[in-house]
């Protein structure tokens, strides 16, 4: 299964990596473009369990779809001191034998299952992370989990609840709290602060960008 599971990324990765390429170059070779399109259709079909019977989707048609207009940008491509266009490193060539990202990759199924794919994966995390956090927060459960087995602490209707009660808190306290980081850029600039000194979103760029 974690073979299957890699076998999707990297097809992926190979279409989200010519999708962009292919608006820059002409590769002079329609072998790619085959691939690529053969690759969109074949992800769809790998599901790997994850199927959910009796949807039909054969009647979905797209009425609707949006266009934002950002505007125009100079990127500064002739200027020295612009920062440079790394190319792509090692892309497809991840490994299934490490636990940490095998987890990882465990739970973005999960939440993908829950919430489908309209929304980043970081996204999704980031959501998880909040729900976990407002659920510790409740004294009932740190009371039931100090008391009982896991298994007799997952069948609590507390939990539920509680989850219940954290998704609500959760969406309140988010929407607050960027309402406020919108209106102030004295928020937003404490915010880089603390994203620069204190969760090291620097040093994390850096290795991602190293393929760490």
């Amino acid at each position: 299964m974690d073979v299957l599971i890699l076998f999707r990324a990297d097809m992926a990765t190979y279409l989200r990596a010519y999708t962009f390429l292919s608006q820059i170059f002409d590769y002079g070779n329609t072998d790619f473009e085959k691939r690529a399109i053969f690759f969109k259709y074949l992800i769809r079909l790998l599901k790997f369990g994850r199927e959910r019977e009796g949807v039909d989707l054969s009647e979905v048609v797209l009425t609707h779809h949006r266009l934002r207009n950002r505007g125009q940008q100079n990127l500064g491509l002739s200027d020295e001191n612009a920062p440079k266009l790394y190319p792509l490193t090692d892309a497809g060539s991840a490994a299934v034998h490490e636990k940490q990202k095998a987890s990882l990759n465990e739970i973005i199924e999960q939440l993908n299952t829950l919430f489908g794919g309209d929304t980043t994966d970081g996204d999704q995390l980031s959501y998880a992370k909040t729900v976990a956090e407002k659920t510790l927060e409740s004294e009932i459960l740190q009371k039931q989990a100090a008391n009982n087995s896991k298994e007799q602490f997952a069948n609590s209707p507390d939990l539920t609840n509680e989850i219940l009660t954290a998704v609500m808190d959760s969406m309140d306290a988010q929407t607050e709290l960027s309402r406020r980081a919108l209106n102030s850029s004295e928020i937003r600039e404490g915010l880089k602060s603390i994203l620069l000194d204190r969760l090291g979103l620097y040093e994390k760029l850096r290795g991602r960008a190293a393929g760490a």
